[in-house]
C-alpha cells in the first residue's frame, strides 16, 4: 500500500457537488492498494500514520502525532497512486489492485484507523471526487508500506 499524507487545515471531499466528507483540520490521506497488499501493509501503515509527529506542540514542530493532538482524517482512495508513466504518454494502471481486491483492504485501513480513536472522514472508493484541501507547512509525506 502506498499513501500520500497530507497535513491540512479545513478539508472535504464533494462528489456531485455534496459535501461527502469534511475535517476541520488534521490528516488528508490519499490511498493506493497494489496487488499482493495483506493485513499486514495495513498494520504497518495504521501503526505509521497514527504515531507520526507532524504536528507542534509548545512552539516546536514536529512533537505531536495526530492521536495526541486529537485531530481528525480525511481519508480518499487513490487508484493513481500506482500509476507507471515509463513508456508512452498514457499512465498505465497495471499495478493498481482491481477494485474487488482493494475496496476490501481500503474499507479494513479505514477500520483500523478508526479503532485507534482517530474520526475518520472518508470519500467514495472509485467515485469521480472534488478534494479541497489547505495544506498546512506545507507538509506532504508518501509512505510506502513495500519500503519499511
Amino acid at each position: 500500500m502506498k499513501v500520500v499524507l497530507q497535513k491540512s487545515g479545513p478539508a472535504k471531499v464533494e462528489i456531485e457537488n455534496k459535501v461527502h466528507g469534511e475535517i476541520k483540520s488534521g490528516i488528508v490521506l490519499l490511498i493506493g492498494v497494489t496487488h499482493d497488499d495483506t493485513e499486514k501493509d495495513i498494520e504497518y501503515l495504521v501503526e505509521k500514520i497514527s504515531n507520526l509527529r507532524i504536528f507542534e506542540s509548545e512552539g516546536k514542530y514536529f512533537e505531536k502525532s495526530i492521536i495526541e493532538v486529537g485531530e481528525e482524517i480525511l481519508a480518499i482512495s487513490q487508484f493513481t497512486l500506482y500509476a507507471s508513466c515509463r513508456k508512452g504518454r498514457r499512465p498505465d494502471f497495471i499495478e493498481a489492485a482491481k477494485p474487488e481486491v482493494a475496496k476490501p483492504l481500503y474499507d479494513k485501513f479505514i477500520e483500523k484507523l478508526k479503532e485507534k480513536g482517530i474520526k475518520v472522514q472518508t470519500g467514495v472508493f472509485g467515485a469521480d471526487m472534488q478534494v479541497h484541501l489547505v495544506n498546512q507547512g506545507p507538509i506532504t509525506l508518501i509512505i510506502d508500506s513495500k519500503l519499511n
